[in-house]
């Protein structure tokens, strides 16, 4: 869908990407760097039994998905960050976003054992023993799973945009769309929490806490249905809707329909001057609407007056310029 792929395209961005997790994750402070970002494969492979115990392989796709690498107190530092656009409310976005985060460790524990396993069958060509290469002889345990004692998986974390004016009503978290009410039973249940940003649900304040032009795309979409509130927000924030970037603008159409006009040759768009412009058209519209409104009402009026001097019902819808069962129908003679 169109939609799907201007946002997708928008907050691949390393900057928009950046962005979303500093606010959700620092609340706003910036510590995670665009360059600091590299982008990966978002496609992933499940392998669920089918009814017969087939393996029955299903592709997946994050939207985006990039490695953050920073050193920390001397070591390097990894995490994985997942953004997921939605447009629409998912009932069910903790099982999809639980499912992203499981398959990626799955292919981190796959991945490990792979290494491991080459770099074994490395030293048996080579010849070479783990004790004179200092290096320990892997356990059962180690073996069996693939992945070592001291292996390491790569934090995952996903957050979910939701593209709408609307309020997100879907359960955030597993549990939520659960009903269990036995405590012993909860005990012993998992949770997975969905990382939602909802513009609907957030205040000025919070929306304010963003660096990037998604800042004035969250708020033209919370108050898209509110024209006070959003030509409030026109106003305290002029500068930067005087020239916002293109890709949010086109996000903001996408998402809100508002009809935003601008140069297709135009990097920045100057969203004030749009909206003002719409208006202006809005209210010829209106007027052009009253007047025919007012010449529809007189011929209304002369109709009635001639048929009550006594003239032909067809004589009048001639002279007047109207079908004869539109005059009918005006006089309630049908």
């Amino acid at each position: 869908m169109k939609t799907d792929t201007i946002t997708k395209d928008y907050v691949k961005d390393t900057g928009i990407f950046a962005d979303i997790f500093n606010y959700y994750i620092y609340g706003g402070r910036q510590v995670i760097r665009p360059e600091q970002l590299t982008e990966r494969d978002s496609a992933k492979i499940a392998l669920p039994y089918g009814a017969d115990g087939a393996v029955v392989p299903v592709q997946k796709f994050r939207d985006v998905q990039k490695l953050y690498a920073a050193m920390t107190d001397g070591k390097m530092e990894y995490v994985l960050y997942g953004a997921e656009n939605q447009s629409e409310i998912h009932y069910a976005m903790a099982v999809r976003n639980n499912l992203y985060d499981a398959l990626e460790y799955a292919g981190q524990v796959e991945e490990a054992a792979r290494s491991h396993r080459k770099e074994i069958r490395r030293r048996k060509e080579q010849g070479s023993a783990d004790e004179e290469d200092g290096k320990k002889t892997p356990g059962a345990g180690e073996f069996l799973s693939g992945f070592w004692k001291g292996d390491r998986l790569i934090p995952s974390i996903t957050v979910t945009i939701f593209f709408s004016s609307e309020k997100w009503d879907g359960p955030i978290s597993l549990l939520e769309m659960m009903d269990v009410s036995d405590p012993d039973v909860l005990t012993c249940l998992n949770d997975y929490r969905v990382h939602l940003i909802a513009p609907a649900q957030m205040t000025d304040d919070e929306i304010m806490k963003f660096q990037s032009s998604l800042r004035e795309v969250l708020f033209f979409i919370k108050y898209s249905k509110d024209w006070d509130n959003l030509s409030s927000i026109l106003e305290t924030n002029e500068e930067r809707f005087r020239k916002l970037e293109r890709r949010a603008v086109d996000v903001i159409e996408a998402i809100t329909n508002s009809g935003i006009k601008y140069d297709e040759e135009e990097e920045a768009v100057d969203v004030c001057q749009a909206i003002q412009e719409m208006r202006r058209e809005g209210e010829k519209i209106g007027e052009q609407i009253g007047v025919q409104k007012g010449e529809l009402k007189k011929a209304q009026e002369a109709a009635k007056n001639f048929y009550n001097l006594g003239l032909e019902v067809d004589k009048i819808a001639q002279g007047l310029g109207y079908e004869v069962e539109t005059v009918k129908g005006w006089l309630e003679l049908e």
